[in-house]
Order: structure tokens, then sequence, then C-alpha cells
């Protein structure tokens, strides 16, 4: 499971919902129809659904990081609504994976269990997290996963799989983009504390009033990263059409230093970024402005974020073509400039970006 996972199956037990888009079901308020809707309260009766079925099948939770296509979805639609918080030992927690992200992230803070609160705000769902590998300022959920409940579908299974089984990597898993694995739950290994873990995002730091380094009360941690994301129109707000996104659109680009160092001379100017290894991760909000887009940019019905450039959004109206075609001005016009492509993060359905 994903807040958007397509699978080659279709549930046959429900009937068609004719007319209803899956706009409705995501962030970016964007998708044709689907031929059928079926909604599953728990990981399990989703697997059921997909068990059970023939053709083409696609789960939606929270739809926070997915785009769908105007032409929608020629299969079954699953919709992942039940949750669930669970401590399972010492410092394990089991969340499902239908639970609605950041209320994950306040029962963490509520009940001292120290891992995940700088990854407050984020939307979505819980099954999400590891698929992507989420993260934010200075945290990623691989930092404290402690296992994944996966069904298999090619072998007809559940399994707990560990964190190197997921591959974790910036931004991704072994499960993105894959049509075999529905994630069912995950478990958190949270140490039990009322501070944060160590603040690693120096702007959080400053916002805190103290070092990078240094440990937080977890609420005061919340707090400040909820501030921060608003801020940058990434809390939801229904009234709020930078927040009418997928959240952040693209990922910030992983190059060479040579590449760096030849960034660095094309744009003058030394971009934000960050050791990987031997690599270095570059800011792709700095690439954006840099390569000439403002903040508000817009065209028709779609814009960048008025907050942020790195929030495709949805300004009204808008069409899923339209918001693929603002997307690839944008890395069109940053590669021209700078030799450097930007990737899509949110998962594709029906939908194409060169």
């Amino acid at each position: 499971m994903t807040d958007a996972s397509p699978h080659g199956s279709e549930n046959t037990s429900a009937g068609p919902n004719p007319g209803e888009t899956l706009g409705r079901f995501t962030t970016l308020r964007l998708g044709g129809p689907a031929r059928r809707l079926v909604e599953a309260k728990t990981a399990e009766e989703a697997v059921e659904a997909l068990r059970s079925a023939s053709g083409p099948t696609l789960v939606l939770a929270g739809g926070s990081n997915v785009v769908i296509g105007d032409g929608g979805f020629d299969g079954t639609v699953v919709l992942l609504r039940g949750g669930g918080i669970e401590p399972v030992g010492d410092d394990v927690v089991r969340v499902q994976a239908g639970q609605v992200w950041d209320e994950f992230a306040a029962w963490t803070v509520e009940h001292g269990r120290s891992g995940v609160e700088c990854l407050s705000g984020i939307p979505g769902s819980a099954g999400a997290t590891p698929i992507q590998n989420v993260g934010a300022y200075g945290q990623e959920v691989a930092q404290t996963i402690a296992s994944v409940r996966v069904w298999d579908r090619e072998a007809d299974e559940v399994r707990d799989w560990s964190p190197a089984e997921c591959g974790f990597a910036y931004r991704r898993s072994v499960f993105k983009h894959s049509s075999r694995y529905v994630v069912m739950s995950v478990d958190f290994r949270l140490e039990q504390s009322s501070l944060s873990r160590p603040i690693a995002y120096a702007e959080a730091a400053k916002r805190l009033g103290v070092e990078v380094g240094d440990r937080v009360p977890l609420a005061e941690a919340r707090e400040v990263v909820l501030g921060l994301r608003r801020g940058k129109g990434m809390v939801l707000d229904e009234d709020d059409h930078d927040t009418w996104s997928a959240g952040s659109f693209f990922t910030n680009p992983v190059i060479s230093a040579g590449d760096f160092r030849a960034l660095t001379a094309a744009s003058g100017k030394d971009a934000p970024h960050w050791p990987v290894g031997e690599d270095v991760k570059v800011s792709a909000a700095w690439l954006i402005g840099a390569a000439g887009f403002d903040k508000g940019y817009r065209r028709g019905n779609v814009g960048l974020s008025t907050k942020h450039t790195l929030a495709l959004t949805n300004r009204g109206g808008a069409t899923t073509a339209e918001l693929l075609a603002l997307a690839c001005e944008v890395a069109d016009e940053v590669e021209a400039k700078f030799g450097i492509r930007l990737r899509p993060e949110p998962v594709l359905v029906g939908a194409t970006f060169h």
C-alpha cells in the first residue's frame, strides 16, 4: 500500500460509481474517474479485495503523493481508510497503513515517543511513509522503522521485512513504483523520551533558538516544524490553493562533486547543498528559483506555490495535463541552464513526465 500504489488486479465485488473522479481523493484535486471504487476499512480487507480480483487496481489512502491522469483509472480503486496505533514492545509502536500520518506524529509527542516529531504536518497515510522513505527537517522514517509488514502479491504471503530488505535510500525503497507489494503496517522504534531526537536541520534549530545537535521538548519541535511547513504551504488547508499540491513535486538531485563545482561556476553562487557520501545533494527549490521561476509563477490554472517554488499547485479548475506541462517547463529550464534534470517525487498513475 502507498498513498497511490498501482496493482495488477481488480476487485469484482463492488459496483461502479459512475462519474466520481479520483481528484476527490487526492490532495492535488486532480484525476479522472475510476471504473470501480471499493472502500477497505483495514489493510487485511484491502489485501482480500486485491487477492480475489482480476484486472488493474489502484490502492489509494491519503492521496498526498500521487498524480493521477485526466483519463482516470480503468479498473478498481481500493480506498484504504482504516487506521490504528498500538505499542507492541518497550520501544516499538505498530501503525496501521491507513492511519493518518500526522495523527500518528501527534500521538508520539503526546505519549513521549521520540523519533518522528520533525515529520509532523506531512499529509497522507502511515503506510505510504516507507515506500517514499518520507523525510523532512533532518528526519526520515528509515531512521526509526523497525520493520514493515508487507503482502507480497506474487508469493501471496504476508511477511515482516527488515529495514535492510526494504532497501531505503533518499526518497526511495524497493516498494516505490512496484506493483508487487502492499504495505499493511509499519513498526517504528521510538525512544521513550520527552525530548526530540537531536535537531539536524539548521532552519529548525534557528527557529528553536538552539544549536544543530541539541534536543528540545517534543511539543516544541512539533510546533516549530508545523509553523515552518505552514509558511511554505505544506500543511493542508482547503481554503489555501497553495496546499492543493502533492507536496514537493521534485526530489533534490544528488550529483557528483565535479558536477556541483560546475553548477557553482555556471550560477556564480553556492547552492544550498548537503553531502551524500562522495556526492552532493542540491536544493531543487534553489535550482528552480535560479532558473528564473519565482514563487507564484503561473500558467493558466496551475502554478508554483506562492510560498515555495518546489510545490506545483492546482489553482482551481486545473487538469493533470496542465500540471505536467508546467512540471516539464520547469525541469526543461533547469536542465538547459544547469545540466541537471529534476525528477518528480510523486507516483504518477496514468500520467507521464519526460
